[in-house]
């Protein structure tokens, strides 16, 4: 199959709602983030703080990730989601500096709602990358956050409906009694040649809408990058559980002078590969963000065939373009003088991989 070819199928699975194709520019100011739908708020949050010439591209980043944290994007960012075995929600975040390199984050942070804005904080008012935890939670607290359950109705009923299930899907493996079936608590059991291998359980029967997270990308009118992500982590996940969210690489990546990632999907895995960085480094070498980002995703293929990614790249001109895999994935963005946030939907990688001739 030709490249033209192979452009021209790849081009009938963007959604009718994109108005640019992949790889072009709305122009500047511009925001671009992973998922559509009720992630949009973020977007547009996002790009018209930028229209104000005192906003910063860190700004516009926080202002849309702590948009999607009020706004629960689809129960996956912010309080009340993804509550864990023990029906706690808590929550993962990062921010980034396209110009600096410096980035702060929180990881399984507790009792604070703006996991972005105390992210902000570990950026501007340490020479830390990342606090986790309990003392996450002190940070905040003594930096004026306020402490407040994340548990809401909804995620407690929601996790009792999960235990009553039999604690099903979960993250254990080789555990007595068999996770598969039941709660614990679990005690691990020897392992031999023949224990499950973690590759054929990657969140077994998980549902994909345990894996959303904003990953956002701003750029200012004059051309400055940030980068930032927030999420509330993998439903019934173990108790301290951090996934790709607050790594610097992984859930998001920025360099000014190249581009920016935004990623999504299964954490573990994905933490592995550092997407977003290789995604950066691939824009360095001279490959496009659409060519960028199937390139991230791919790699993650080859070793883990089940994985769900997602992953948007643009560069620092506003050129843009996403790739996944195990699931429709879906980005936002709104740039120049666009009216109104565009998404565009791409089929995972496995399926344009099997349109080949």
């Amino acid at each position: 199959m030709t490249n033209l070819l192979r452009k021209l199928l790849f081009s009938l699975f963007i959604s009718p709602s994109q108005v640019l194709g992949a790889d072009e520019s709305p122009g500047l100011p511009m925001v671009i983030n992973t998922w559509g739908g009720a992630f949009t708020v973020a977007t547009d949050a996002a790009y018209l703080s930028l229209l104000e010439a005192e906003t910063s591209a860190l700004d516009a980043v926080e202002i849309g990730c702590a948009t999607c944290e009020e706004a629960q994007c689809d129960g996956t960012v912010g309080y009340g989601g993804s509550p864990d075995e023990n029906c706690e929600t808590t929550l993962d975040a990062m921010i980034m500096d396209g110009t600096t390199m410096k980035s702060g984050a929180v990881a399984a942070l507790r009792r604070v709602k703006n996991a972005i804005g105390v992210a902000r904080y570990v950026l501007e008012y340490t020479t830390h990358t990342l606090l986790a935890g309990d003392l996450a939670t002190q940070f905040a607290i003594q930096n004026g956050f306020v402490e407040e359950s994340l548990t809401t109705t909804e995620s407690a009923a929601r996790c009792e409906v999960w235990k009553q299930a039999g604690c099903q899907p979960n993250y254990r493996i080789n555990v007595l009694p068999n996770a598969t079936e039941s709660c614990g608590p679990y005690v691990p059991i020897p392992l031999n040649a023949t224990s499950p291998t973690y590759p054929f359980l990657i969140a077994p029967g998980a549902k994909t809408a345990s894996h959303d997270t904003i990953s956002l990308i701003a750029i200012s009118a004059s051309g400055t990058m940030a980068a930032g992500t927030s999420t509330n982590g993998a439903s019934g996940k173990v108790p301290g559980r951090v996934g790709d969210g607050p790594i610097t690489g992984s859930g998001s990546y920025v360099d000014g002078e190249v581009g920016g990632c935004g990623a999504t999907g299964d954490g573990d895995v994905m933490m592995r590969f550092l997407p977003c960085y290789q995604a950066v480094e691939s824009l360095r070498r001279g490959m496009t963000p659409s060519e960028a980002a199937e390139d991230a995703v791919r790699r993650m293929v080859r070793k883990y065939p089940g994985v769900a990614s997602g992953i948007v790249v643009v560069d620092n001109q506003g050129r843009h373009g996403g790739a996944g895999s195990g699931w429709n994935f879906t980005y936002a963005y709104r740039g120049g003088n666009m009216e109104e946030t565009v998404v565009v939907t791409v089929l995972p990688v496995e399926e344009d991989k099997s349109a080949e001739l």
